[in-house]
């Protein structure tokens, strides 16, 4: 059996090529997998459960009825909000049958402890996201955010996504990476010498020493121009564009 992960898929309609890339990859892993794990941004920007409810989420529907048809088949999804689906909640979870987990987790991984998250917590070197990060994250500005209407919560979720992309055109590239003294950190407080993340778009397996002993770091990539997968067995991992 396989244990799948992915992240930063970024889904939106404007993009439907990710969609049906999605379609393809559940309908790959039906009954195989031994679990889907997705580490964040499943989609460009979620502005709460309640859209599900108008025309726009009629589109989101069928998305979430392809999830639970994996899990129905026996292979349980579970999720990880990201820098731009931290609104996912209870609704969604219901309706596609996945189950929300924590923004960091260890989980034992064909006998591995391994610590998994969306990766944004890690690039402790760009400040400004840093602090916006816990406003966002805050229950009370979240309860402030979905009392607004929907047009109101859609046009501030387009701000943001403005003003992200032209701060990463102005930041230098080591800024918004992850940091290495924050990747130990969180490796050594969880305990594990394994983690796997995403969020920054740099798909790669980074070898290194963690306290005497071999350690292992696994970056997912983004879907905007190609799939990004992880399959890991008892036997090895491995990462790829393709999934077959």
């Amino acid at each position: 059996m396989t244990t799948w992960f992915i992240s930063d898929l970024h889904l939106e309609p404007v993009r439907p090529e990710s969609t049906q890339l999605l379609f393809a990859f559940l309908q790959h892993i039906r009954g195989q997998a031994e679990a889907l794990y997705i580490l964040g941004d499943l989609f460009e920007y979620w502005i709460g459960d309640d859209v599900l409810a108008t025309p726009a989420g009629q589109m989101i529907l069928p998305i979430l009825q392809a999830f639970k048809q994996v899990v129905t088949q026996g292979t349980p999804i579970y999720l990880q909000h990201g820098n731009r689906d931290f609104l996912l909640a209870e609704q969604f979870a219901e309706l596609s049958a996945i189950k929300l987990l924590p923004e960091q987790q260890v989980i034992d991984l064909y006998g591995e402890p391994t610590l998994i998250m969306h990766g944004d917590l890690l690039c402790t070197d760009d400040l400004d996201y840093q602090k916006a990060r816990v406003l966002l994250r805050s229950p009370s500005w979240q309860q402030q955010i979905l009392a607004k209407s929907i047009p109101e919560r859609l046009q501030f979720a387009q701000s943001l996504r403005m003003q992200s992309q032209q701060t990463a055109q102005t930041k230098q590239e080591e800024i918004l990476d992850a940091n290495q003294t924050a990747i130990e950190a969180a490796m050594q407080t969880a305990q594990v010498k394994q983690l796997i993340h995403g969020h920054t778009h740099r798909p790669a397996i980074h070898e290194f020493e963690l306290a005497g002993q071999s350690a292992k770091r696994i970056v997912l990539g983004d879907w905007y121009q190609q799939g990004s997968f992880l399959r890991v067995h008892a036997s090895g991992l491995r990462l790829s564009t393709e999934f077959y």
